[in-house]
């Protein structure tokens, strides 16, 4: 990294094309994101879906959302270590893979709550 002060032109012209990288990656997790959600509306709204046994689809969805967070996690955790030894000098990159995985844990974690409040509701509920 250069000794020049941030309030040269150099300095300056760094720092907004950081923060141009960091605009167009967060548009680009934005379209991802967006795209995840069209794709598992449409998986949720057809009767197109195969006949699975009852309770399998919810397990089989639940397994696949944990490992996702999980790869989430260890990409950042990757990144994160790649950053600490010189390899990557992309500080963009390391805060939004950061970011992205404390989303992902965020939203693992209201899951888990609204599961385990149904439970809750459900065991106490006569019979």
């Amino acid at each position: 990294m250069s000794s020049l002060p941030l309030s040269s032109a150099g300095g300056i012209g760094q720092i907004m094309a950081l923060r141009k990288q960091i605009i167009q990656r967060s548009d680009l997790l934005r379209q991802i994101h967006a795209a995840q959600g069209n794709t598992q509306a449409q998986v949720n709204a057809g009767p197109t879906l195969p006949a699975e046994p009852a309770g399998q689809g919810f397990a089989n969805a639940l397994e696949t959302a944990l490992q996702n967070v999980n790869a989430v996690q260890g990409r950042a955790e990757s990144v994160t270590t790649a950053y600490q030894k010189g390899e990557v000098t992309d500080v963009a990159k390391v805060m939004l893979a950061r970011q992205e995985a404390g989303i992902a844990f965020e939203a693992t974690m209201q899951v888990r709550n609204k599961l385990l409040s149904a439970y809750q509701d459900i065991m106490r509920m006569g019979v």
